[in-house]
């Protein structure tokens, strides 16, 4: 091993390696890449950190002046890379080596900056990590070794475009070690895509999983879930505990009930900032914080040296976030517990998980108040204050605390001042026992009372019901049925409180709001409390093969039909058809009719007569458009001439008409100033037809002069060369040389 980073390891009380930093340091496996899985909290960073000594340092263990990076590490979350950034810091301290991060969220000009000034190692987030390579602040080309903390959860984050772009930018020549809980298909993909003859290194094997957590799997009823956890704080008094929640909603809820409680407490979820995050981890590491309440985006990666608890308040989806979460404990050799609290509903789903985890825990139930008070009596004896020297100033204050008091009563006073300081532990209910639905005790002996408003009144016993205990001075334990009719509502009371609610009303026995009350005989004639009869003893509904021929003939289509024809139809049930029904040889037909046709344009009535084809043609058998006999033909000269007598009226008939009769004449001849407005629709305009002259003054020189003749009144005659002017344009003639 380098002796830099040896030195660096000794500082910080590293004795032994783990098996995991023991495989990835082999000297047969120096500058080939990797594919590491190895269990949470089986010291992986520092791992990956001595795996990538000997491709970053110089022969004398320490590094150059800081320029292009020479070593990218990826991270899945934000605090996981700023705790690979801690961890490389203080194991390449005595390198020389300067740490640069670039994760989301934080201040990017920043970060721009610190990357000009030169950095040997990079550690962040793909999408900030893709940016600052788009922009051009973050130079690949010297990358000399690329590490992927993590991998599988990157890829379940949705990041396998970025790690192909980041793994694409650098050289080919570089090492790629990939580090992963577990290596699914999509890993290996990745690994076969990316790196060169991989070797593949696993330690999950080697050990139990999690050999160092205790597990407990707690029953509790469905109502208790938030108090059993708060007993579980309260039991174990660990220096620092994560409670596990599945959404943000759950988080502020159980930071807001831990607070109240008297516990110093943080959260950590997707909704804060990247600083309110980081105060919070640095808080639970002050030792400020006891409790932190997170989701899982703290399950990865977050190392606490002094977590000893782990509460799953819900149960995670499944058997690798159950991992995760639990492995932020019992790290690096140390001890931890890690609960789950499983109300009944979800024990089935606690047990696979379990199972799938191949995790042996101990199902039990939450600590009750007894068992909290008496480990706050035995931790209060094993305090190492009671064996320190008793100075002068306490040996006097004793003195007179003893002159004054007994010591029972200092000893008593002691107590309640130690547990005054923690929070009081929770009653919790047996979660064996199944809360059975509550019966509703027998309402004994009632009256009935009859109020002045019912259905249509739009009463309701939610307005009822206080109304009565208001005005008259019942309590809702003495007021039974309600039955709303359509104008009066009977209520049912108890009878040794019927005299009292009668002696508080008024002369007209009035409440409120016009709703008055009287003594009623008893509950409504047609109160049905009894169950609903039953069905099954009714006759059965008889079927068609069941019913008699001899049944009454039914009533005729039409009045004047004969009798007989009613009574030989056939009875069937069939669906009534809109389709015509066949005649029969026998049936007497009456010819309807004859329709009156009126004319719609003249308005005259015709006479009776055979129904005609559009435009007065008698239509034949098959209708105006068929092909029988009978219809008139329109080629080859067979189409009938219509005559001018034939022609229905006009309206316009009777009006004068001009030229060819197309048009009617204008009466009166215009004036000359006079000109055609666009208002007036009696007025046509009309372009002149005739060099000269202005269009719209009639009789203008060198134009021609208004006429009646056949170009109609206040027209113009045309000239010999008079050809029209397009609409708008200059009608003016143009002069000639003669």
């Amino acid at each position: 091993m380098i002796q830099t980073l040896a030195n660096a390891l000794a500082e910080r009380g590293y004795d032994k390696l783990t098996p995991v930093q023991e495989a990835v340091t082999n000297p047969e496996l120096e500058g080939a890449d990797l594919l590491v899985s190895a269990q949470t909290g089986s010291g992986k960073t520092v791992g990956f950190g001595l795996a990538i000594g000997p491709t970053l340092l110089e022969d004398d263990g320490t590094l150059g002046p800081a320029a292009a990076p020479l070593a990218l590490i990826v991270a899945p979350t934000r605090e996981l890379a700023f705790q690979v950034s801690r961890e490389l810091g203080w194991l390449y301290a005595g390198a020389g080596a300067r740490v640069s991060t670039c994760v989301g969220g934080m201040d990017m000009r920043d970060e721009r900056r610190a990357l000009e000034r030169g950095a040997h190692i990079v550690v962040g987030t793909p999408g900030r990590l893709v940016d600052h390579i788009k922009r051009g602040s973050l130079e690949l080309g010297d990358i000399r070794a690329v590490v992927l903390d993590e991998a599988d959860e990157m890829l379940d984050l949705g990041f396998r475009e970025d790690l192909e772009f980041m793994l694409g930018e650098a050289p080919s020549e570089r090492r790629t070690l990939l580090f992963s809980a577990t290596v699914p298909p999509m890993i290996a993909k990745l690994a076969q895509q990316f790196q060169r003859d991989a070797v593949r290194v696993t330690t999950l094997g080697e050990a139990r999983q999690h050999a160092d957590i205790t597990y407990q799997a707690l029953r509790v009823a469905d109502s208790d879930a938030e108090h059993a956890i708060i007993n579980v704080l309260r039991y174990h008094e660990a220096q620092n505990a994560i409670v596990f929640a599945n959404t943000r909603a759950t988080v502020s809820r159980l930071t807001a009930r831990f607070a109240n409680r008297g516990f110093s407490v943080v959260s950590l979820s997707g909704e804060l900032s990247q600083t309110e995050r980081s105060h919070a981890l640095q808080a639970m590491r002050d030792g400020r914080a006891r409790v932190c309440v997170a989701t899982d985006v703290a399950a990865r990666g977050i190392d606490l040296p002094n977590l000893e608890l782990v509460i799953h308040a819900e149960l995670p989806s499944n058997s690798e976030t159950l991992l995760h979460r639990s492995g932020r404990t019992g790290r690096a050799g140390r001890k931890g517990t890690s609960a789950l609290v499983v109300p009944p509903k979800f024990v089935k789903k606690a047990e696979r998980l379990l199972k799938f985890a191949k995790i042996t825990a101990e199902w039990t139930t939450a600590p009750t108040a007894e068992e909290i008070l008496r480990r706050d009596e035995e931790r209060l004896l094993s305090d190492p204050a009671w064996s320190e020297p008793i100075t002068e100033n306490e040996a006097e204050f004793a003195a007179r605390l003893l002159e004054a008091q007994s010591p029972e009563q200092i000893a008593a006073a002691y107590l309640r001042l130690f547990r005054s300081h923690h929070s009081a532990p929770e009653e919790l209910s047996d979660p064996n026992t199944r809360s059975a639905p509550r019966e509703r005790a027998p309402f004994g002996p009632s009256a009935w009372i009859s109020l002045s408003v019912g259905r249509d009144d739009r009463a309701e016993p939610r307005w009822l019901l206080p109304m009565l205990c208001r005005a008259g001075g019942l309590d809702k334990d003495q007021i039974g049925a309600i039955r709303i009719r359509p104008s009066e509502t009977f209520v049912e009371i108890s009878a040794p409180a019927l005299q009292g609610f009668l002696d508080g009303l008024n002369a007209g026995g009035e409440l409120e709001r016009g709703v008055k009350a009287r003594a009623a005989d008893g509950p409504p004639e047609d109160d049905r409390r009894g169950p609903p009869p039953n069905r099954d003893k009714r006759p059965p509904r008889p079927r068609d093969s069941d019913r008699s021929d001899s049944r009454p003939p039914r009533k005729p289509a039409r009045e004047d039909a004969p009798a007989s024809h009613a009574a030989d139809a056939p009875q069937t049930d069939a669906p009534r058809s809109d389709a015509p029904r066949p005649r029969r040889d026998d049936e007497v037909h009456r010819p309807r009719k004859p329709r009156e046709t009126t004319d719609r344009r003249s308005g005259d009535k015709g006479k009776p007569g055979p129904k005609k084809s559009f435009g007065g043609k008698p239509a034949g058998p098959k209708g105006r458009f068929g092909d029988g006999e009978g219809k008139p033909r329109h080629r080859d000269g067979d189409k009938p001439k219509r005559r001018d007598d034939d022609r229905p009226k006009r309206w316009d008939d009777d009006k004068p008409r001009g030229r060819d009769g197309d048009k009617p004449a204008f009466k009166g001849k215009p004036k000359g100033g006079d000109r055609a407005r666009a208002s007036d629709t009696s007025k046509r305009f009309e372009p002149p037809h005739r060099a000269g002259g202005k269009p719209g003054k009639p009789g203008g020189k060198p134009g021609g002069k208004p006429s009646g003749k056949p170009g109609g009144k206040g027209g113009f005659k045309a000239g010999p060369k008079g050809g029209k002017k397009p609409f708008g344009g200059d009608a003016r003639p143009k002069r000639r040389d003669s």
